[in-house]
C-alpha cells in the first residue's frame, strides 16, 4: 500500500496532536495557594481589627472597624453612628485585650474576598478561630466593633444585623 506525502504529513500531525493532548492531561502541579484559605499562628495583636499572622504578615479584619487607641479623626465615624465619645478609648482597649486573650499564639484560618489587600498592603480577611467562630462577627456581637460601611463585602448584611443586636442590647460601644 502506498501513502501520499499529504497523508503522511497528516498522520504525523495527528500523532503530534494526540501526544500533546495526553501530555496536557497529566497531573499538573497545583497552582500556588492564594490568600483564600490560608492559616497561621497569630504572632501579634496590634489593635481590635489588625493582627500579625506568621508567614502572612499584617491582617486587617474584613468588614469591621474598632476605635483607635488615641483620639483620632476617625472618631467622627463612630459618633455619627451614635457611639458615645466616652466609650471610644475604653472599647479600643477592650477590643485589643479581647483579641489578645482569644487569638494570640493560636492558629487561625483566613478567608479573603476578591479585594485581598487594603491600601496599606494588609491582607483583608475573615478570621476564624480553631472552633470555627468568626472573630470579625464576634467583635460586632460583643459591641467592640462597628460594621465598616464604606465598601461592599459578602458578610455585610449579616454583620449589620449583629451590630444592630449589640446596639439594642447596649453592649460595648453602645453602652449608654
Amino acid at each position: 500500500m502506498r501513502f501520499s506525502r499529504l497523508s503522511l504529513k497528516s498522520g504525523v500531525f495527528l500523532i503530534f496532536l494526540l501526544t500533546s493532548l495526553l501530555v496536557g492531561m497529566q497531573k499538573r502541579p497545583d497552582p500556588p495557594p492564594t490568600a483564600t484559605g490560608l492559616s497561621g499562628t497569630v504572632e501579634w495583636v496590634y489593635d481590635g481589627d489588625t493582627l500579625k499572622v506568621a508567614g502572612i504578615g499584617k491582617v486587617r479584619l474584613l468588614g469591621i472597624d474598632t476605635p483607635e487607641h488615641e483620639d483620632s479623626s476617625r472618631d467622627r465615624g463612630f459618633t455619627r453612628l451614635g457611639v458615645p465619645a466616652k466609650n471610644l478609648r475604653p472599647m479600643a482597649k477592650a477590643a485589643l485585650q479581647h483579641n489578645i486573650a482569644l487569638v494570640k499564639n493560636r492558629t487561625v484560618r483566613l478567608i479573603t474576598e476578591e479585594e485581598e489587600r487594603d491600601r496599606y498592603g494588609r491582607l483583608l480577611a475573615y478570621v476564624y478561630l480553631e472552633d470555627g467562630t468568626e472573630l470579625n462577627r464576634l467583635l460586632l456581637e460583643k459591641g467592640l466593633a462597628v460594621v465598616y460601611r464604606r465598601f461592599s463585602f459578602a458578610h455585610k448584611k449579616d454583620f449589620l444585623q449583629a451590630e444592630k443586636a449589640a446596639r439594642q442590647a447596649g453592649l460595648g460601644l453602645w453602652a449608654p
